[in-house]
């Protein structure tokens, strides 16, 4: 074994740079212009990857061990991502997302919509700490409000994912919260309040821009007819009852007492299909259907011709339907796994590193980085982790406490990724909001903002963290 690991070669720079540019090319020709299928292109780019990594020495059972190694990290967000599969077809059959599309037309003022999906949004994910679980359940609803009162969806998935990925930054319940001061070295809390130097500007900014944007908005705003005919439609196929809200409030007291996410999530979706079952008068059958398959508005008995607004709202959950994402995460890890068994991507990271001096020099090659690890990956964990892991060292020896390190990690990995199209996350949020990346990408303001303001103060140096050695061996923190 060890023979065969001195047999292993280092890759060189452009043995290490063409898989990552091939796959840039053909997902920017293949997927942007073309509009191919990214699934089969991740699977070419990582075909590349495995011939260059095959002439470095690699079997290819050691690549499939890496491959396999990097789906079975990527797993417990795919039965997270199954779980809100689960969960959107319920409160669809349940009428607990019918509902809030029902009252929230009704009660929310299109110029306001933007802020309104926002601040939501925001608020769920911090919440609960799931951004996926935010944009799925009220995400959905803010979708059919938008659809309602004909405000533009791609401003609106816009402004959902810019919230759901508030929470998922900012709170003590996300994963990636949680793995950003880990795969850094500092403390959770500490990591969390640095973390306002860049978050609060951002959202600012963003609810500005959702703020003007929606003032402008109101010439869009479809006809009360249309709007008339869905309400009438959506209160005739359900009956409204406020013990409908119970599954978003479990939901919420079980991330407040830290229940476990995917029980909490399964539990929930059971309970409601019961609550479908017996304030609906749906039957069970239907319920279990709707868990797999999704919900459709033939469930309710509704007779005559329903109008497309309301299939489009209310036709959609199910485990199916995100069995697509599942299989690009697969095919992302395929790629990841064979480039980072080859340490091509070391290789990459460590260039891009070369000629840090610094301080805003050793920031701004943090979130290179994570960008290239996002980008090539896809993975909100990884372009975490793999940085972290590289630039740990490097911020001690230079003076910067840790806390720098992690919130830079999320400012430019976790809100990253969800406007990456081949992502599982960008993959989920189009699939579950109905709009592509490309097109909610300008208007989630808060994801790149972030990495605007993260930049802005390493140059300046105001709100960086430095440790202080002159006291002895105690770290004195100098903010």
């Amino acid at each position: 074994m060890g023979l065969k690991e001195n047999q292993k070669k280092m890759p060189t720079v452009i043995q290490a740079i063409i898989p990552i540019v091939f796959m840039i090319v053909s997902l920017a020709v293949g997927y942007g212009y073309f509009k191919l299928r990214t699934e089969p292109l991740l699977v070419l780019s990582a075909f590349v990857a495995g011939i260059i990594a095959m002439r470095l020495g690699y079997t290819w059972n050691e690549m499939q061990e890496a491959i396999t190694e990097k789906i079975a990290k990527a797993l417990p967000a795919t039965l997270i991502l199954w779980s809100v599969g689960f969960l959107i077809g319920s409160w669809m059959f349940s009428g607990t997302v019918p509902m809030i599309i029902y009252y929230g037309v009704q009660i929310v003022n299109p110029k306001f919509l933007l802020v309104t999906a926002f601040i939501i949004t925001a608020v769920v994910s911090t919440v609960t700490g799931t951004s996926w679980g935010s944009a799925g359940t009220i995400g959905v609803a803010l979708m059919g409000i938008a659809g309602g009162l004909g405000v533009s969806l791609p401003a609106t998935a816009g402004a959902v994912v810019a919230g759901a990925y508030f929470g998922d930054k900012i709170s003590p319940l996300s994963d990636t919260t949680n793995l950003a001061p880990i795969a850094a070295g500092s403390e959770l809390y500490e990591h969390i309040k640095h973390m306002l130097y860049t978050t609060i500007p951002a959202m600012i900014v963003s609810l500005i821009v959702y703020f003007f944007v929606g003032a402008g908005a109101s010439g869009n705003v479809n006809t009360p007819e249309t709007v008339n005919v869905m309400l009438e439609q959506l209160d005739a196929m359900f009956h409204w009852n406020f013990i409908l809200l119970l599954p978003v409030l479990i939901i919420i007291i079980g991330s407040l007492k830290k229940w476990p996410t995917i029980p909490t999530m399964l539990g929930t979706s059971l309970f409601a299909v019961c609550l479908g079952v017996f304030v609906q008068g749906f039957t069970f059958k239907d319920g279990f259907t709707a868990l797999v398959k999704g919900f459709n508005v033939s469930m309710t008995g509704y007779e005559g011709e329903v109008i497309w607004e309301v299939t489009r709202l209310i036709n959609r959950g199910g485990v199916v339907s995100v069995t697509g994402t599942t299989v690009l995460i697969f095919c992302a890890m395929g790629f990841a796994g064979i480039v980072s068994r080859s340490k091509m991507l070391d290789v990459v990271l460590e260039l891009i590193m070369s000629k840090v001096k610094s301080t805003s020099g050793i920031i701004i090659s943090t979130i290179a980085s994570c960008f290239t690890v996002a980008f090539v990956t896809g993975s909100s964990y990884l372009s975490i982790l793999i940085p972290g892991e590289l630039f740990k060292d490097v911020y001690v020896q230079k003076g910067l406490h840790p806390k720098n390190l992690s919130r830079t990690l999320e400012d430019s990995g976790t809100v990253l990724v969800p406007l990456i199209p081949w992502s599982a996350a960008g993959a989920y949020m189009t699939s579950t909001l109905g709009v592509s990346t490309l097109e909610y990408l300008p208007w989630a303001v808060l994801n790149y903002m972030g990495i605007v303001f993260a930049i802005i103060l390493a140059i300046t140096g105001f709100g960086i963290a430095r440790i202080d050695y002159k006291e002895g061996n105690e770290q004195k923190i100098i903010s």
